[in-house]
């Protein structure tokens, strides 16, 4: 039985915790840190820490990354995928409900950069084309300036619906 599989039935058959599990998985069990398992399973580094941590339980979504990434480095088959980066706000990538998306050929997956600001906007932009991303999504504040500085393309983010629920919010809050 995998590393993956015996996380998955202490879990779920042995009711235990999965930050204590999943931390000896990658240091003891695995032989990597915390910061390359991150890098190779495109989960952000403070996700990862609050999980061990305690702090967060992990979505379904980033879940499945973690067991499928414990998966490919046990098995050494870790492939090169083709991936799209996704980098704005943790408000904005919590709303992302999908891993990888289908374009008729092979699966791309989506991978999630969190930042704050505009300068760590470009810092992970330029980090996401080194890591081997296909293009970039990003916000509209950013986008000019991301596609100036990689070579890949680059797709601004359009929220309409937000746009008008904030401005009706906003109208709300002053009348």
């Amino acid at each position: 039985m995998s590393i993956a599989d015996d996380i998955v039935i202490e879990i779920f058959r042995h009711n235990k915790e999965l930050p204590v599990l999943l931390a000896k998985a990658i240091k003891h069990k695995l032989g990597i840190s915390t910061g390359e398992f991150s890098k190779k399973a495109g989960i952000p580094v403070s996700t990862l820490y609050k999980i061990l941590s305690g702090e967060r339980d992990p979505n379904l979504r980033t879940f499945r990354r973690i067991i499928t990434t414990i998966h490919e480095i046990e098995s050494g088959c870790a492939k090169k995928k083709k991936f799209i980066a996704v980098i704005c706000s943790r408000g904005v990538l919590d709303e992302i409900d999908q891993a990888d998306i289908y374009t008729g050929k092979e699966p791309i997956d989506v991978k999630e950069y969190a930042v704050t600001t505009i300068e760590e906007s470009m810092i992970v932009a330029i980090q996401a084309e080194k890591e081997g991303a296909s293009a970039l999504v990003c916000a509209p504040i950013v986008s000019p300036t991301v596609e100036k500085i990689v070579t890949l393309p680059v797709t601004t983010i359009k929220p309409k619906a937000s746009v008008s629920r904030a401005i009706e919010q906003a109208a709300k809050k002053i009348n």
